[in-house]
């Protein structure tokens, strides 16, 4: 049985002509599914009956099944643990703003890029999400703020997993999500994050989209970067600020790098000018994260005063900064935390769990 979300609309569409269905009956399925939060064939009721049994017979509408949801003590963060069909785990985040309301979304289960302080890069790859298991995602939490009288309105590529070691799925998932006859969401709205696969984002820049590039920087030097982002190994920060710089120059748009505030690690002066010259003269900006703690990561949170002095160097130097409100820490919000709690580290499968939840 092949998963819906997983097609385009024209993949749709040659389906159906295969059926003997005209085009326009695959503009009315995107739209149920799309637009109205449809997750049963039966509630599209201006489809012909026979044609309702036949999609039922031969697709199924989810491939997500809840296994674990945390909600925030200040009601601002929900997190949900899903469980896909061979019984691997991926999560899902809410988080609500004044202005805004963003879903964060993994592309894999689990992360090959070994980040030493992200629960995600300790617990290793399990594989790819498909185009389909990401954007259900999305739609999951659409209709749960649907459901309160709330809309979505940003959605960010920064939960479990590298967008761009995934590209060809995240990227059909973004032409999905984007697409006029789906849920049609701004690009602009849209946030991808990369640890820095300089391919990836040489292929992005190709892609004439509107949509935004991130970069979990995290350390300005090689040596210390060769550390905390072990990719940066194969792919060094010249050649990452190269691409980068290409980036901007033929998309025009602004890229964030994005920087975890480790205690004494990555939270110096020397980081802060070093990180200056690295990106002086650039558009860009910069949003300093203090670090979600983990257990198997040693280190802690940069207090208060050292991220106002990492933030008064780079805006001294002209650089726009910002420090990233702290978010679900009480549910486990960062990338990889839920899944570790309640199935554990290692990228093992939670079929078990699954099945005692559905009990």
């Amino acid at each position: 049985m092949r998963f819906l979300l997983d097609l385009s609309l024209e993949e749709l569409e040659e389906t159906l002509a295969a059926w003997g269905e005209p085009s326009y009956r695959a503009r009315q399925i995107w739209r149920w599914v799309y637009r109205r939060g449809a997750t049963d064939f039966e509630a599209m009721t201006d489809l012909p009956k026979a044609l309702r049994e036949r999609l039922r017979e031969a697709f199924t509408l989810s491939a997500l099944r809840p296994v674990a949801e945390r909600v925030s003590r200040d009601g601002w963060t929900r997190k949900w643990l899903f469980a896909l069909p061979d019984g691997a785990a991926v999560e899902t985040v809410l988080m609500e703003y004044t202005d805004r309301r963003t879903a964060c979304v993994s592309t894999q289960a689990g992360c090959a890029m070994g980040c030493p302080f992200c629960a995600t890069g300790q617990m290793g790859l399990l594989r790819n999400l498909t185009p389909g298991e990401i954007v259900e995602q999305v739609l999951h939490v659409a209709r749960w703020l649907s459901a309160h009288g709330e809309r979505l309105t940003h959605v960010v590529f920064m939960g479990m997993g590298e967008p761009f070691a995934n590209y060809a799925h995240t990227a059909k998932a973004l032409r999905l999500l984007i697409h006029p006859e789906g849920m049609g969401l701004g690009q602009r709205r849209i946030t991808v994050s990369t640890v820095g696969i300089v391919p990836g984002i040489r292929r992005f820049a190709r892609e004439g989209w509107q949509i935004n590039l991130a970069i979990s920087l995290h350390a300005a030097t090689d040596e210390l970067r060769d550390r905390l982002v072990p990719i940066n190994r194969v792919y060094p920060l010249n050649a990452l600020m190269a691409a980068v710089r290409d980036y901007i120059e033929q998309t025009r748009r602004r890229v964030t790098f994005e920087w975890v505030m480790i205690r004494g690690v990555n939270d110096t002066p020397e980081q802060a000018y070093a990180l200056v010259e690295r990106i002086r003269g650039m558009l860009a900006h910069v949003n300093l994260i203090p670090l979600n703690p983990t257990p198997d990561f040693p280190g802690e949170a940069s207090p208060p005063e050292r991220v106002e002095a990492f933030r008064r160097i780079l805006e001294k130097a002209g650089i726009p900064c910002t420090v990233r409100v702290r978010r679900g820490i009480d549910v486990a919000a960062g990338c990889g935390q839920l899944r570790a709690e309640v199935v554990g580290r290692r990228p093992r499968i939670v079929r078990p769990m699954l099945q005692e939840a559905q009990a």
